[in-house]
């Protein structure tokens, strides 16, 4: 499973990497969304690479992410309680663990909105020209991902 974050804006952009940006559901800057090792996703993904930080999350990740930043409906804290009322998954650490094996979607919870919206990097971006194995916040961070998720909490 991918965690991909919009680093960038889009002013100036050219309009199929918009709508790949689009496609992925990233609107805004410092929004994530936790996408499938799939192929067709792959694809989007190096589309927008040079707008985009992204990289393996694990599932200590994905539960933080979750329980500090999941929404649901009308702006709702996302709960353990909730997950337990509506879906086979006794805790969000159970969810997220079976979401990163992929044995669940953000779907199979009803009302989960599935994009995450976090707070700016503690203590920032290096910078939002380069990338990652340049010294800057754009493209591949493979498992440092989780450092960068940790940050935006």
């Amino acid at each position: 499973m991918f965690a991909v974050v919009q680093v960038r804006g889009v002013v100036n952009t050219r309009r199929d990497i918009k709508d790949t940006l689009k496609m992925l559901r990233l609107h805004h800057i410092n929004h994530c969304v936790l996408v499938p090792d799939t192929p067709a996703y792959l694809g989007m993904i190096r589309k927008v690479k040079d707008y985009v930080a992204y990289g393996e999350v694990d599932e200590r990740t994905v539960a933080t992410l979750l329980s500090t930043r999941g929404r649901l409906a009308g702006d709702v804290k996302f709960t353990d309680e909730y997950v337990s009322e509506h879906s086979q998954y006794g805790s969000i650490e159970e969810f997220a663990a079976a979401l990163c094996k992929g044995e669940a979607m953000m779907q199979d919870i009803p009302e989960l909105k599935p994009v995450l919206r976090l707070h700016p990097p503690r203590k920032g971006y290096r910078t939002i020209k380069r990338t990652f194995q340049q010294g800057g916040a754009l493209g591949n961070y493979g498992e440092e991902i989780n450092d960068l998720l940790y940050r935006m909490r």
